[in-house]
């Protein structure tokens, strides 16, 4: 097992009490666990990347289910870039690209001289301009929780352009994760899973430092906007009182919660928490659902009042309608 060296911070208070609305969720099965991220196609079908390295498609009505590749790694963050061709973030590997022939070929593996630990999600724009999140320089995606409880912030926020060249647009994050631009591509938004914050950049002014404008009760993951110009955020868990209680005390106390069996460690809370906001941080929805074959929800997309979800702690895919 790697070590880990906390480092104290002091969480923000807990957001005071909520009222979320209750949606109903259905449920699609995969033949296989831990389907990140979700990207809809322009037939309603659904994509979505698996622990073992598969990328499947999965028909707009659950029927049907395919498999188009593996990438030999774990991805995540899946995106489509303009010429039809699919962006695949993959946690071990880097950014990929799958081509319509369900060809898989690398576009970025290291950063610097140094190979991306934890690439994590993405946006794109028209021209092909990918902002993306390399989550830690010091865990893998299989220890992720190593990241959360050590709190060393060593993740960063990426562009890369079409001709190959890479700006580093914010560093010494906590966990970024989820990525999105916004309808005017002129901000970027990401969620810090660490910090339980939505940020936005201001990617006009050179040097701008990134704002919070959301803060997010419970663990965000991935982000995407929506057809609706809102920002979706799946929120993978409720903040953990037993982390909240540990973060500003002796580090040793961490590392007595790291050491310990799997099964005594932290877990998800067993509900769905999803939100959106505006682009100024403004909560429009906030809601939650609970069903026996999904929890943890760690991706979100939506579509013409449709929302798919993806979570790497269960083997199926959840939708619903938006309220």
């Amino acid at each position: 097992m790697t070590s880990i060296a906390p480092l104290r911070w002091t969480p923000p208070p807990a957001p005071p009490v909520r009222h979320p609305k209750n949606v109903d969720v259905d449920v699609v099965a995969l033949p296989g666990a831990g389907p990140e991220d979700t990207l809809i196609d322009d037939d309603g079908s659904v994509l979505t990347g698996l622990y073992d390295g598969r990328i499947l498609r999965v028909s707009a009505d659950g029927k049907t289910i395919s498999t188009l590749a593996d990438t030999g790694g774990r991805p995540l963050g899946l995106e489509w870039l303009p010429d039809g061709t699919m962006l695949i973030c993959d946690a071990n590997r880097g950014l990929l690209t799958l081509d319509k022939n369900n060809r898989i070929t690398t576009l970025l593996s290291e950063i610097d001289g140094r190979p991306m630990r934890f690439c994590n999600n993405a946006d794109v724009t028209e021209d092909g301009t990918i902002y993306f999140t390399d989550s830690s320089i010091r865990f893998g995606i299989d220890e992720w929780m190593a990241d959360l409880l050590e709190h060393s912030a060593t993740g960063s926020v990426y562009r890369r352009t079409p001709d190959g060249e890479i700006t580093q647009l914010a560093t010494g994050r906590a966990f970024p994760n989820g990525v999105a631009l916004s309808c005017d591509r002129r901000s970027l938004f990401w969620a810090e899973t660490a910090t339980y914050g939505l940020y936005k950049l201001d990617l006009t002014t050179e040097g701008a430092e990134p704002v919070q404008i959301a803060a997010i009760p419970g663990l965000p993951d991935n982000i995407a906007r929506g057809s609706d110009g809102l920002i979706w955020v799946a929120v993978g868990s409720p903040r953990n009182a037993v982390l909240d209680f540990l973060l500003p005390k002796p580090p040793v106390f961490r590392k007595v919660v790291w050491a310990l069996p799997e099964a005594l460690k932290p877990k998800a809370a067993d509900i769905i928490e999803i939100q959106a906001y505006d682009e100024n941080g403004k909560l429009i929805h906030d809601l939650r659902a609970k069903h026996p074959g999904f929890h943890m929800p760690t991706g979100v997309r939506e579509r013409d009042g449709k929302v798919w979800l993806g979570s790497i702690g269960t083997s199926s895919l959840a939708t619903f309608a938006t309220p």
